[in-house]
């Protein structure tokens, strides 16, 4: 099972979509908003608010600012 590239959520095995760069770099992405966000809007997932990569992020953020 692999995270899917935009958004980190797990991808089961036989759904998704795995896209191949011409330099051999690999994404996989379980949806086609996460495709189009990243691949046609050039957006990271993180800084989007339906992500649970973005999640994550805001809630190191909170982490290290109480430090």
């Amino acid at each position: 099972m692999v995270n899917c590239s935009f958004c980190d959520s797990p991808i089961m095995k036989g759904s998704g979509v795995m896209f191949v760069k011409k330099d051999g770099s690999v994404f996989y992405f379980c949806s086609s908003k996460c495709k189009k966000n990243s691949l046609g809007m050039k957006r990271e997932g993180r800084r989007q608010k339906w992500t649970p990569a973005a999640r994550k992020f805001m809630e190191m953020q909170k982490k290290k600012s109480k430090k």
